[in-house]
């Protein structure tokens, strides 16, 4: 009976990790509408792709093959802005899919995450250089100013280690001027350093929607960050509207579980009112 109850569990265990396997190359291509209050009117319906957490180079990851094929379904759509918010690889070895990647979209704008500085629990991550990557604007406590549809956009990305340190004030570097200001940050928590009504929109990645997580009635638990506040999807916080994006990569274990890979595009519309 033992021995019975014994294969009966492991069975069980073997199938959650072959799943588990499945859902990290399983990817999702979201579309959302997204209310920014104070919107202008002519920048009603831009269109904004939200990539995340590729995490390139993790070993027996299908998040690699996840990340590429995220990549692809964004240039083919060609939004107005490409923002990719960190943890871009964890080793060296994907750095070479990382700039071939980057290479592929139109100059996005792209922020490092604690991964790309091997600042990390994962025994198995080590950082690479990437300070150079000439096919990209990477913003680190930078702000870079664009044009869409003829209206100035302000484009503010938060560096890591100076979010560690709480030393960032990206509010601080936004043009003032500027119809509507975008922030990057690898870190859904900066929504809490942000005074009201300095940014439109604020972009963030690093949960991986939990990577791990156990349905429950009405919801699921995140194992890897049970206590987060900001673990995917759209908030609306007393300062900020934010999307948190699933990320597309793994970390730790090469596994999601009802926690799929996601590319998202954001369809910024005006709130009345």
């Amino acid at each position: 009976m033992i021995l019975l109850v014994l294969g009966v569990v492991a069975s069980v265990v073997v199938a959650g990790m072959a799943y588990g396997w499945f859902e990290a190359g399983w990817l999702r291509r979201r579309v959302l509408e997204v209310e920014v209050p104070g919107l202008p009117d002519s920048l009603d319906g831009i269109r904004i792709g939200h990539l995340s957490d590729f995490h390139l180079g993790a070993r027996f990851s299908r998040g690699n093959g996840a990340s590429a094929r995220a990549v692809d379904w964004v240039t083919a759509r060609r939004p107005d802005l490409v923002c990719v918010t960190g943890d871009l690889v964890s080793d060296p070895r994907g750095e070479p899919r990382l700039r071939d990647l980057l290479s592929r979209l139109d100059r996005p704008f792209v922020v490092l995450g604690n991964h790309d500085i091997a600042v990390t629990r994962d025994p198995f991550s080590r950082a690479a250089e990437l300070r150079d990557l000439e096919d990209s604007r990477l913003l680190q406590d930078e702000a870079e100013t664009v044009e869409v549809r003829g209206e100035r956009v302000s484009v503010v990305g938060v560096d890591p280690q100076t979010y560690r340190t709480r030393h960032a004030r990206p509010h601080q570097l936004a043009d003032a001027g500027a119809a509507f200001r975008l922030l990057l940050c690898h870190f859904p928590g900066i929504v809490d350093t942000l005074p009201a009504g300095s940014f439109g929109l604020v972009l963030a990645g690093h949960l991986h929607a939990g990577q791990i997580g156990l349905p429950r009635p009405g919801g699921r638990i995140t194992l890897a960050h049970p206590r987060a506040r900001f673990v995917a999807g759209l908030y609306e916080t007393d300062t900020v509207v934010m999307h948190v994006s699933p990320g597309t990569g793994t970390t730790f274990v090469p596994f999601r579980l009802f926690a799929r890979p996601e590319v998202t595009e954001l369809v910024l519309r005006r709130r009345s009112g």
